[in-house]
């Protein structure tokens, strides 16, 4: 059983908190998770199981999410990448491999742009690249709800923007997770502080997906029918990382680390452990480098 320990920190005065579980027989350098805006250092179970065997897992309550300090007013890219760089720090390792998904993808690219020498591997998922004006409108209507107290409206709003409802393309257990989405929405302004503030900023600090990236090996991953960002602008989002690989995970939407958990974490396991990607049978797409921007951009449906 790997060690597990807990260890507080604290950034510009606001406490955090990150959890390793340690592997003495680690084949690859320790795997730092940074999930969405309401997932804390415990809603990791699957990537744990699968790749605890092979490398140490961090996970963490940064600050804004789960049981850390709120966030100040204000953009927080900034705060948020110097308490990722104090973690892999207070690990005391040259590198890490960096996971984020959705929102959590925003951070672990702007880190890896920041600081790319203690990245080794980056894996980004389910990259909310770009969000239009009607998937705003139906975030501050469920916002809307939240403040006027109804929390089950909420709560259904929120699945309905996080998962694709079209019956006519086909998602793994998708009555299953809509039903885990929406309960998890209600435990968390039932039982998170940071619930509505997190909601908000997703709406109005839009993350800078800007600027590139050379140096670090990256994939970049979504379910074949994600919603928020549809895969297309994902693969040229991709196009900007230099020597980047894109690929698709079948029969799955945004929520893909649910729907198809153990796909996932068998695709980071590879990953970070330098083995095939073609040959994992559960891909739509053959993972490739991406196209050049040029390329990619003229893909992008406008």
């Amino acid at each position: 059983m790997p060690e597990e320990v807990v260890r507080s920190l604290s950034v510009n005065g606001l406490p955090y908190a990150y959890r390793v579980l340690r592997q003495a027989d680690a084949l690859t350098e320790p795997v730092l998770v940074l999930g969405g805006a309401l997932q804390g250092m415990l809603g990791w179970p699957q990537l744990e199981d699968r790749l605890g065997p092979m490398a140490t897992i961090v996970t963490a309550d940064l600050p804004g999410m789960g049981t850390a300090a709120p966030l100040p007013p204000g953009p927080s890219a900034e705060l948020l990448c110097t308490a990722v760089t104090q973690i892999i720090e207070d690990l005391d390792v040259p590198r890490v491999n960096l996971f984020g998904f959705s929102y959590g993808a925003a951070l672990a690219f702007g880190c890896a742009q920041r600081n790319p020498r203690r990245i080794a591997r980056l894996i980004l998922g389910g990259v909310p690249t770009y969000i239009s004006d009607e998937q705003r409108a139906h975030w501050r209507r469920a916002t809307g709800r939240l403040a006027a107290g109804d929390t089950e409206g909420f709560a259904t709003l929120v699945a309905e923007a996080l998962m694709c409802v079209d019956p006519d393309r086909h998602v793994t257990r998708r009555d299953l997770a809509f039903r885990y989405v929406r309960r998890s929405m209600l435990h968390a302004v039932a039982h998170s502080p940071h619930a509505a503030d997190s909601l908000e900023r997703s709406l109005g600090d839009r993350p800078d997906f800007s600027g590139g990236l050379s140096g670090v090996p990256t994939l970049v991953f979504t379910g074949e029918h994600d919603t928020v960002t549809s895969a297309e602008r994902q693969r040229a989002f991709a196009a900007t990382i230099q020597s980047s690989r894109f690929t698709t995970i079948r029969d799955a939407d945004h929520w893909v680390v649910l729907e198809r958990a153990d796909e996932v974490a068998d695709l980071a396991a590879r990953f970070f452990t330098d083995q095939p990607l073609e040959t994992a049978n559960y891909l739509r797409s053959v993972p490739r480098q991406a196209r050049s921007v040029s390329e990619a951009v003229l893909g992008v449906v406008s």
